[in-house]
């Protein structure tokens, strides 16, 4: 299933649905229908059988600069005085419908990644950046708050230290770095970006998807909840894990010493 959007290229192959920002010349900026636009992309993603994976990456030489302040994404219309209304209207959604999604996710950061762009790279299950990638937290910049998802998922990956520390002060950080961090899955070469993302989709598109989907979503309610409360999601997970039908090839597969057909049932 191919969907047509204003701002962003949506293809569904292989069991892959692949989302790419596609405003090369605004560095993927976000336009203020850009987030609704991936939210819509995500959700059909995610309610289609055919797709058991999804990537989110950029057109030409970057992932994202956030938003598009010189095209007014970012400023309040004359007289308008909430800077949040964008937020809630489109960009929070964005986020729940990535947090909600039964698929994983995977950004492939082929350049600046920075406010906003940042916040949909965090959300993705797994990032893997180019190594000449940068990553910026650009909002005490313009006087405003990270956002997005941001003060969420930073803190959670980086550290308090580290989110603070980018938060503030606005400095860059290397791919290699946020890899070095813990921000990111892993900082890699250039021109291996699309290879070896590509055998991590293809890997989690052959995967056990429900098995996936609840791992996720266990991962994401662990932050949270206390420990019984997560003991008991596990439980709950398992039952359902344990009565699907990659559950039964996966160990009929372990038994037989060959590897699994997973079908996503």
């Amino acid at each position: 299933m191919d969907l047509d959007f204003e701002h962003i290229l949506y293809e569904a192959k292989d069991g892959v649905g692949w989302i790419t920002l596609n405003r090369p010349d605004r560095l993927n900026a976000f336009a203020p229908s850009m987030p609704l636009e991936i939210m819509a992309a995500v959700r059909a993603a995610g309610g289609d059988a055919a797709v058991r994976a999804l990537a989110i990456t950029g057109a030409g030489r970057g992932f994202c600069a956030g938003a598009d302040l010189a095209g007014g994404a970012a400023r309040p219309a004359e007289g308008e005085r909430d800077a949040g209304r964008l937020l809630e209207i489109a960009y929070n959604p964005m986020i729940r419908a990535m947090r909600d999604c039964p698929k994983p996710i995977v950004a492939l950061v082929n350049g600046p990644c920075a406010g906003a762009g940042m916040s949909l790279a965090l959300a993705c299950d797994i990032v893997i950046a180019a190594k000449s990638a940068v990553f910026l937290q650009a909002f005490c910049n313009i006087g405003l708050v990270p956002d997005a998802g941001s003060t969420w998922y930073l803190p959670r990956s980086a550290g308090r230290a580290r989110a603070l520390g980018m938060a503030l002060l606005g400095d860059k950080v290397t791919a290699e770095e946020a890899a070095d961090w813990g921000m990111i899955w892993r900082a890699v070469d250039d021109d291996a970006l699309m290879g070896e993302g590509g055998e991590v989709l293809r890997k989690l598109a052959n995967g056990p998807t429900r098995g996936l989907g609840l791992i996720r979503r266990a991962v994401h309610e662990s932050f949270e909840q206390g420990l019984d409360r997560q003991l008991d999601l596990e439980r709950d997970s398992q039952r359902i894990a344990g009565s699907t039908k990659d559950f039964a090839e996966g160990v009929t597969a372990f038994l037989e010493k060959r590897p699994p057909r997973f079908t996503g049932g």
